[in-house]
């Protein structure tokens, strides 16, 4: 047997299997690094964050994804480049990360790397008939593999799209295993830069639990900063919303796209929901002039209202109250003040984030991929029955560090 595949067989014999999970997502902030212990498989998984690290990008790493990200006509010479340089830069990052922590790379098992998206379309987003969903992750695994010398899975959602899927979201598999609980009903509430939840009813049976996108978290908000302050990143605590007032004309235009009224499950990323879309809809309700902190407050209203009557549309399809759920909220949007109050007046329900449940919310996309790694090594037991959207699969390639 090939020594690599013997290596792979022995760690997923190991009673427990140290992990990295890497995740950059949308809003293209850095890498977040979660070095996990994971025991167990499926139901059954046990997981500890011994340590976390966000690496943040430089503005030249900025610019180089932006020269591809979420655009129709792009130089494909910059994506071939692009697909390798990431995948090494993220690599260094992980050594960097492993030498601050006095730990060597033959104590980590295995890396599991999302990759930085750069496109994602749904079908129903391309509208061509003959092609499927689709979805890219840039950020090569052989490139990690080989650079930090310990066996990588990579490219997770492909295999999701593969079995019937969009490709996302995945925190379905992980938010189960890890938060699921039986006599709670909870919603897993991630608000990156398009928002989404994990629905997990008290009964913890697989086949009701589901996971969708609501539309944006922090994308455009996020977009309108960097458009209209140059330097910043984001609208930290909300300050600048906070001064606007909503405006309802635009509020109602931004709600008037198809997506919300698409059946569940669904996925929407920056390709939709960006400046143009925002532009789009000031144009339908005559508001083009009104003043940013005016425009970031309806952004703020627009993704709070959204989330709400999402998840106001997943409980009233269920035997189960609205009040009688647990939100877990994780990503940016968690530390967002305002849309945090906006989401407790819309919902009735008991507000937390993951951090009370042993997860931080800044690390808990990365410690999910760390999840899918050990499930696609060691698991294949779980079974989510056969709806559309939801296989249930193992996912990831495995690259060898030689």
């Amino acid at each position: 047997m090939n020594k690599n595949l013997e290596l792979l067989c022995k760690i997923a014999k190991k009673p427990s299997r140290m992990i990295i999970g890497l995740m950059s997502g949308t809003s293209m902030d850095g890498l977040d690094v979660a070095l996990c212990k994971v025991s167990g498989t499926g139901e059954n998984t046990k997981i500890t964050l011994t340590n976390f690290k966000t690496i943040e990008y430089s503005n030249e790493i900025k610019a180089e994804i932006q020269k591809v990200f979420a655009k129709q006509n792009i130089d494909f010479h910059s994506l071939v480049l692009l697909n390798e340089w990431i995948g090494i830069l993220h690599a260094n990052m992980v050594l960097n990360c492993l030498k601050n922590w006095n730990i060597s790379n033959h104590e980590v098992d295995l890396i599991a790397s999302h990759g930085q998206t750069v496109l994602h379309l749904p079908k129903k987003l391309h509208l061509q008939e003959k092609f499927p969903n689709a979805t890219l992750q840039i950020g090569d695994g052989d490139h990690i593999a080989v650079k930090t010398g310990i066996i990588t899975l990579s490219d997770f959602r492909q295999k999701h799209v593969a079995a019937g899927g969009e490709g996302a979201p995945l925190a379905v598999y992980g938010d189960y295993f890890i938060f699921g609980k039986k006599g709670e009903n909870r919603i897993m509430l991630n608000m990156g830069g398009i928002a989404n939840f994990t629905y997990l009813p008290s009964n913890m049976n697989p086949e009701e639990v589901f996971v969708t996108d609501t539309g944006t978290g922090n994308t455009l908000i996020d977009a309108c900063i960097r458009q209209f302050y140059p330097g910043k990143s984001y609208d930290k605590d909300a300050e600048i919303a906070k001064l606007g007032v909503v405006n309802q004309s635009l509020l109602e235009a931004l709600q008037e796209n198809s997506f919300f009224k698409d059946s569940f499950p669904k996925t929407t990323g920056p390709e939709l929901f960006n400046m143009e879309y925002v532009k789009s809809a000031q144009a339908k309700s005559n508001t083009q002039n009104i003043i940013v902190p005016d425009l970031l407050a309806t952004l703020t209203r627009f993704s709070a209202v959204t989330i709400a009557e999402a998840i106001k549309y997943a409980i009233e399809n269920t035997k189960y109250a609205l009040e009688s759920f647990s939100i877990y909220m994780s990503g940016g949007g968690a530390h967002n003040p305002l849309l945090v109050n906006w989401l407790k007046e819309l919902l009735p329900c008991h507000f937390f984030k993951t951090d009370e449940l042993g997860i931080s919310g800044d690390a808990k996309e990365a410690v999910l991929f760390a999840v899918l790694a050990n499930e696609t090594i060691a698991g294949g037991g779980s079974d989510f029955g056969t709806r559309k959207g939801i296989p249930s699969v193992s996912m990831g390639k495995i690259s060898f560090p030689n």
